[in-house]
């Protein structure tokens, strides 16, 4: 019951993880590593400071 109860609540925290791009840097490390595993990595740091570059950059509008 405790090993049941122990997987849905790690699987649960995955989930919200995702749905809140917590996970994002994880993702971009196994996609770097999948498809362009001959160039480096960024760091978590550098990572996210990326990120937010490019979300807080530039025009945001609809129209």
């Amino acid at each position: 019951m405790a090993t049941r109860l122990t997987h849905g609540l790690s699987a649960l925290w995955r989930a919200i993880r995702e749905l809140s791009g917590d996970d994002g840097y994880e993702r971009y490390l196994a996609h770097r590593a999948a498809n362009h595993p001959e160039q480096a990595v960024l760091s978590r740091r550098d990572w996210f400071a990326a990120q937010q570059q490019q979300q807080w950059t530039g025009i945001k509008r609809c129209c």
